[in-house]
């Protein structure tokens, strides 16, 4: 329509142009440049705004095309109806309408000009619309309404979650077997199993809380503690040892390889050993599942703020209620981390762990726990593991220099020296 309307000016029959488009030929040259540039904006811009935009400049009020018209009259309509709701919505919620009057009877005729000036005739027309006063929610109704729809979102959520807990996968029977295994390895290296509780033998609470050797970064080291620890450190590396040989993928890896991992793993594996076998009742750790210990004898003993940690975490794996399946399998993980610097047969290693963590991931699926995102929460601890194994590597090197090299036994100096910082 723009090109028909541009046509028309420029009739070569004689006949006259429409009255709209009289005047000086200036200005009706410039109102023809403005239809062909603003038609030419077409192509990006919206139809209702090019339209508006072409109503104030180019046509007079008389000749609107339709789709001038409706875009007006669509943009009015949504406007006005929400300021009528509003002015309904406040009158019911303060209880005004007794308030308002007329001046003329109630005879006002109410439109977009009028509606501001007789209250009581626009709230009329509001009922006469249909608008309802019962259905317009006071303060205590709009609470409880936001309430239920909370309630009901809520609803929803554990609906979805156990729906999605019914379709998660399972373990297949090769990851059952590859469960299987890895459970056996750990019951079988594993000090004390399930009756650590009855044959744990507390460390007498004057060793370790009165430090008197300071370290370097402010902590001190008790060094009564420290050779209490070192009796029980030879054993712990040990059962790791021998945790990872009874795993068969571990065993089929270079000599150098599993050195590596091995050195990697020690501290964060006994950490985690340690931190299952937190007891809230007495705020105690049992290391190697004979000795426990209160968070200052761990911390004054050499440990540091390593202690700490380790605590900390046996605090948030008590609400995990891990079984020995699901420690094992994270003790796999830890072993096989294929990141160590050094090893040779990295991809190798790295496909170990994927099979451990899928087999992980569908038992935890097998097992249903009722902790929202379990499975992630749990691996967040991985994080928290190898952050435990970073921090200890350089508290080790303190450990070297404010205590005697005799008090170190030879297992604990192979496994820990010559680490990464």
């Amino acid at each position: 329509w723009a090109q028909s309307f541009c046509s028309q000016d420029m009739n070569v029959s004689g006949t006259r142009a429409p009255w709209w488009l009289d005047g000086p030929k200036r200005k009706r040259k410039n109102s023809q440049c403005l239809v062909k540039s603003m038609a030419g904006k077409m192509s990006h811009r919206r139809h209702g705004c090019f339209c508006l935009e072409l109503q104030q400049y180019a046509y007079p009020s008389s000749v609107l095309p339709e789709c001038i018209t409706d875009c007006t009259f669509l943009r009015n309509t949504r406007e006005t109806q929400k300021e009528r709701r509003g002015f309904f919505r406040r009158t019911i919620q303060k209880n005004l309408h007794p308030s308002y009057s007329c001046k003329y009877d109630g005879c006002c005729i109410i439109d977009k000009i009028t509606r501001n000036q007789c209250q009581l005739c626009r709230f009329k027309k509001c009922i006469a619309v249909g608008m309802a006063m019962d259905l317009v929610l006071d303060d205590s109704k709009r609470v409880a309404k936001r309430r239920l729809i909370e309630e009901n979102r809520e609803k929803r959520k554990k609906e979805e979650m156990v729906k999605s807990l019914k379709t998660r996968p399972e373990p297949t029977s090769s990851e059952w077997e590859l469960i299987r295994m890895v459970t056996e390895a750990h019951r079988h290296t594993n000090a004390q199993g399930s009756h650590w509780k009855q044959k744990r033998k507390f460390l007498p609470e004057d060793i370790g809380q009165s430090p008197v050797a300071p370290t370097s970064d402010g902590d001190k080291v008790d060094l009564e503690a420290f050779s209490e620890f070192t009796k029980i450190i030879t054993p712990a590396i040990t059962r790791v040892v021998d945790f990872a040989k009874k795993l068969s993928m571990f065993s089929e890896l270079p000599c150098e390889d599993q050195i590596i991992l091995l050195k990697g793993c020690c501290m964060e594996i006994m950490s985690l050993r340690a931190a299952v076998r937190y007891d809230p009742e007495s705020e105690t750790l049992t290391l190697s599942g004979e000795m426990a210990v209160k968070r200052e004898q761990l911390k004054n003993g050499g440990l540091g703020v390593v202690s700490d940690a380790i605590f900390d975490l046996g605090k948030s794996l008590a609400q995990f209620n891990l079984d020995d399946t699901e420690v094992a399998l994270l003790q796999a993980v830890l072993l096989m981390s294929s990141d160590r610097t050094g090893l040779t047969c990295v991809e190798k290693i790295e496909k170990c762990q994927e099979m451990f963590l899928l087999a992980f991931e569908h038992y935890i699926n097998y097992r249903k726990h009722n902790i929202p995102h379990f499975w992630p929460k749990l691996l967040m601890k991985v994080t928290d593991l190898r952050m435990i194994g970073a921090c200890h590597a350089s508290r080790f090197l303190h450990m070297k220099v404010e205590c005697p090299t005799e008090l170190f036994p030879p297992l604990f100096l192979e496994v820990f020296e010559d680490q990464d910082v």
